[in-house]
């Protein structure tokens, strides 16, 4: 996918989710409100801070794919693994606060929730399979872009519909007479939250360190280059992963009687055939040797 068209695609994504978070939130408020359940009032606000870091996330994609300039003369796809950072940080203490929210309603013996109306149980529902959805299309639109951001955000939607399950947990305990539910499902919610937010931060950080690709990828780019029949051997093949694309340096080894234009025609075809097969790399450079020549 080209560059401009991967930023489009993540904008509307993110401006997708955002309107829906927005009116999500608005709901859960009002519903929570009606009904007098704290879980859900609770369980809104963590849609609304969705809101923020989804701005975040409109904010690295389109900082990432600004161009190449005089201080920046390799890009900057790396600020969105730094939005991808703020993003797990976030999410890390999202799930913090749920767990934490959970133990001190366990120390109180689970007397703080009062037995709500039956309304935020239907928000409660709603939540869950709204934000389920935004998860699955924002993971969905992350996986096709190779956006870390992208995927960040859909591990916020996520939480928020694992959050939305413990507030229905804990409704419906309150209203059957067992409200320590709700507190134990917020810590068992605040370990996957947790976990996801500290996959993420690895993720965005191993990007961030000249990490070389996978070794799939690397067989996969061996087999592009010897697919052509003047390319006798590969002398050295090095990839580095660039934020969310990566680079690939190329010595290959061919006839040592070919002229200079000749050599200069192969480079260029193996430097066309790699970045047409992969979407993801930001430049490839080739590097012809003489096939007479051990490197």
């Amino acid at each position: 996918m080209k560059q401009r068209t991967r930023e489009q695609v993540a904008m509307h994504v993110s401006l997708v989710t955002l309107i829906q978070n927005v009116a999500l939130s608005v709901f859960k408020l009002a519903a929570g409100l009606l009904s007098h359940s704290g879980a859900m009032v609770s369980d809104a606000v963590h849609s609304a801070s969705d809101v923020m870091t989804t701005f975040v996330v409109m904010a690295g994609v389109k900082l990432a794919n600004k161009a190449s300039d005089k201080e920046h003369p390799y890009g900057h796809e790396r600020l969105e693994c730094v939005a991808a950072i703020l993003l797990s940080v976030l999410l890390g203490l999202t799930g913090l606060g749920i767990g934490w929210a959970g133990v001190e309603k366990i120390r109180a013996g689970g007397s703080a929730l009062a037995a709500p109306g039956g309304l935020a149980l239907v928000a409660a529902v709603v939540s869950i399979v709204v934000k389920e959805a935004m998860y699955w299309y924002t993971r969905a639109a992350a996986k096709e872009t190779g956006s870390g951001a992208l995927m960040a955000d859909a591990w916020h939607h996520r939480s928020d519909a694992l959050s939305s399950v413990g507030s229905f947990i804990g409704i419906l305990g309150a209203r059957i007479g067992l409200p320590i539910l709700d507190p134990v499902a917020s810590v068992v919610i605040c370990v996957f939250i947790v976990k996801a937010a500290v996959d993420i931060f690895r993720d965005a950080v191993s990007k961030m360190t000249d990490r070389s690709c996978d070794d799939a990828t690397v067989q996969a780019l061996r087999d592009i280059v010897l697919a052509d029949e003047q390319v006798l051997r590969i002398d050295r093949l090095s990839t580095r992963i660039f934020g969310d694309k990566f680079y690939v340096e190329l010595e290959i080894a061919t006839d040592a009687d070919l002229s200079l234009a000749q050599a200069h025609e192969i480079a260029e075809h193996v430097h066309d055939a790699v970045e047409r097969a992969f979407a993801q790399v930001k430049h490839c450079m080739v590097h012809v040797n003489p096939a007479e020549e051990q490197p």
